[in-house]
């Protein structure tokens, strides 16, 4: 799947991974490509950016460390993170349910009254 397909969505899948805790740059890409099931295979150079302006925004926070030598980043959700994150799931049930009842003519919401 194209970084492109996703415009929108990714700061959303980003705050979801760190839901589950702290993770440097490659263990984010690599949580994205896992729970996808490897349809999510995205370049460092969409992550990233991503990374920092969620950062910005105060959504994350991130910290250096050195591992076996090398320096890496490691980001954290904020609580601003955890409640935009909230944020972003009820607008995804609401876009989820409002798409379907276009595109899924078998779900019951999508017949007239």
């Amino acid at each position: 799947m194209k970084a492109q397909a996703l415009h929108g969505h990714l700061d959303a899948l980003l705050l979801a991974v760190l839901e589950q805790g702290a993770l440097h740059g490659y263990a984010i890409i690599e949580a994205l490509r896992a729970r996808s099931d490897g349809i999510l295979d995205l370049p460092t150079g969409t992550i990233y950016p991503a990374l920092r302006r969620l950062e910005r925004a105060g959504h994350v926070a991130s910290t250096w460390s050195t591992v076996n030598g090398r320096e890496r980043r490691t980001y954290e959700l904020t609580d601003s993170g955890r409640r935009a994150l909230a944020g972003e799931r009820a607008g995804w049930r609401d876009f989820q349910l409002t798409v379907g009842r276009f595109l899924d003519p078998g779900n019951p919401t999508t017949t007239p009254a």
